[in-house]
């Protein structure tokens, strides 16, 4: 559907409530496939929500008239097409939980008045967990009733796929790695599983309004375990909380828990480590389909934050249960990642690859870059003596430089590199890959992608530089 006719339909069901609409403004998108509008009339302003997916739209609306009857502070719905493709819901304004978050740690930490705003949501969770269980038909939940042991091994699944895959400098044994997740789900589902479990429940779907939180997108709730939804807040990785912190919230969401049921009795804390693990990996999952596959620079970007976190924890809580899934958390190092900064300097990242395996990614987030193509160039792959050699070995070095072609393709990709860099020095970008491919990734895609590794090392010295022979599995790295 066109959005001219999204936003006529919108018109529409405005119209049936009695209200004119003066506007109706598109929505910056999220990570889902969903349309959102601001809608303006006289007397207020409405979010019209537009979704193919009427499975999951139903359930929004069925969990939202529960929670709704229950007064918990969720939107309420106005107005829906036959369809259930679009609908009208409260505006809670454009504030939410991760703003403050964000100026909290603009300011230099957590201060007083946030940490409060993250008290209040964890109450909110507790009567969505328990009160919200209460008689609420689960049969509308999508894509499925409770979170059960497949849903755990999805989730983890989706972080192989996704982001264990995608990185091939990561080795691993797929069988014994799957055994694990077996073994991982076999036990994560024992957890006890009978409140709702919000699913999404972190800062982005907390609004703040006049002091007051107000709750949005818990369309894929479903029944569930209390630790998921309770980690999915304040293991948000962008969200940057101190454990100390963390572990004074948890202890108040167990004051507030034990009003309904005895945190010891459903074993609250034996199972709290185990579901950092999983979100955490279900996070990186996501942020590989949205980012690596889709190409979505905000999920890219936050790819750094979630390998910290995950560092972080693995340091304190290994998997020695789970020795290839720990073997793959740990390999998750190697991966050349960086937490953005404002003010950061050039990166300039350069790359060799098999043409064979498929372009390099960019891990950025700037979309890429150039991409040179070696494969015109005498090949020393050829040459028996040279097969068990690199474009880093001597040998191979003397045998492309003598050659006058090579002279000239490296003269042009210095000239095409050394615009890029300047240009991009001087309007303060920060990223910029370069990479070299040939058939194999071993010779001469190596041989230029160190060569100009060098010299940009020496003609740019304030420049961030990586160096990356994906083949190889080598990686170096310049920061200044």
């Amino acid at each position: 559907m066109q959005t001219p006719d999204i936003q006529n339909i919108l018109a529409e069901l405005t119209r049936s409530i009695g209200e004119t609409p003066k506007d109706i403004l598109p929505i910056a998108a999220s990570g889902s496939a969903r349309k959102y509008f601001r809608i303006i009339t006289d007397q207020r302003s409405l979010i019209g929500t537009f979704s193919n997916n009427i499975e999951e739209n139903e359930a929004f609306l069925a969990f939202c008239k529960h929670f709704h009857e229950l007064n918990l502070n969720v939107p309420e719905v106005y107005a829906t097409n036959n369809e259930h493709s679009c609908y009208l819901q409260s505006d809670f304004g454009d504030d939410n939980l991760f703003a403050h978050v964000q100026k909290a740690l603009q300011s230099g930490g957590y201060g007083e008045n946030t940490i409060r705003l993250f008290k209040k949501a964890l109450s909110h969770l507790v009567k969505f967990q328990c009160l919200g269980h209460q008689g609420l038909d689960y049969s509308k939940a999508y894509p499925t009733p409770s979170f059960d042991r497949q849903s755990i091994l999805n989730d983890l699944n989706y972080f192989k796929y996704y982001f264990v895959k995608p990185h091939e400098e990561i080795d691993f044994n797929e069988t014994r790695l799957d055994k694990d997740f077996s073994a991982f789900a076999d036990f994560v589902s024992k957890a006890p599983n009978d409140f709702f479990m919000y699913r999404d429940f972190q800062s982005r779907n907390i609004m703040v309004k006049d002091n007051e939180l107000y709750f949005i997108d818990f369309q894929g709730g479903r029944r569930g375990p209390l630790n998921y939804d309770v980690v999915s807040l304040l293991y948000q990785v962008k969200a940057q909380m101190p454990q100390s912190l963390r572990d004074e919230l948890i202890d108040y969401y167990k004051t507030e828990l034990a009003q309904y049921v005895n945190p010891d009795e459903v074993k609250f804390d034996l199972y709290q480590p185990y579901f950092v693990y999983l979100r955490l990996l279900q996070v990186l999952g996501a942020y590989g389909f949205r980012g690596l596959i889709q190409k979505k620079s905000h999920f890219i970007e936050s790819i750094p934050y979630a390998l910290k976190e995950l560092k972080a924890w693995d340091d304190t809580h290994p998997l020695n249960d789970y020795p290839e899934l720990q073997n793959v958390i740990s390999k998750l190092s190697i991966i050349n990642y960086q937490l953005s900064t404002n003010n950061s300097k050039l990166t300039v990242t350069i790359n060799s690859f098999s043409f064979r395996k498929g372009y390099p990614n960019d891990f950025s987030g700037n979309g890429g870059g150039f991409v040179f193509d070696c494969r015109a160039l005498p090949n020393p792959g050829r040459e028996p003596k040279f097969k068990t050699k690199t474009g880093r070995d001597w040998e191979v070095i003397d045998y492309l430089m003598a050659k006058p072609q090579v002279h000239v393709f490296l003269d042009h990709v210095k000239a095409i590199v050394s615009q890029s860099v300047d240009n991009y020095i001087e309007r303060h970008f920060s990223n910029l890959m370069v990479s070299f491919g040939c058939t194999g990734g071993q010779h001469r895609s190596v041989f230029f992608a160190q060569t100009i590794y060098e010299w940009l090392k020496s003609t740019y010295p304030d420049i961030n530089l990586k160096l990356n022979h994906i083949e190889r599995k080598i990686t170096e790295e310049r920061s200044v």
